[in-house]
């Protein structure tokens, strides 16, 4: 499965994103998707997974200001950013978990001006 993520820019702090992950196959059999991120000089990060049954899990950083949902028929899952702080600045990565394969999109740029 290929995935194409989009939505990243410049933001100012307190602002709002929306990244959203298109794949390239029907994502009704997919159970995890989510995404991650990678800010300069640091390790990739869990940012939030939603189920197919659309549960979601967040990281703790940001519990309360992100969320992910996904649209089956659109075969995409969308991560709506709020409250965006400078910290969250960083390469979105969206991925899918399918067939005991992990799939990577090519990431998209966030970044928060303070």
């Amino acid at each position: 499965v290929q995935l194409q993520a989009s939505g990243g820019g410049l933001v100012q702090a307190g602002g709002s994103v929306v990244l959203s992950c298109a794949a390239s196959r029907s994502i009704v059999g997919i159970d995890g998707m989510g995404w991650y991120r990678q800010a300069a000089g640091k390790q990739r990060e869990f940012v939030a997974s939603i189920s197919v049954g659309g549960r979601p899990i967040y990281a703790n950083s940001v519990k309360d200001r992100f969320a992910i949902s996904r649209d089956n028929g659109e075969k995409t899952v969308l991560l709506k950013m709020n409250s965006l702080k400078a910290d969250d600045t960083a390469l979105y990565y969206c991925y899918a978990y399918w067939r005991s394969q992990q799939y990577w999109g090519q990431g998209t740029q966030v970044t928060v001006s303070s």
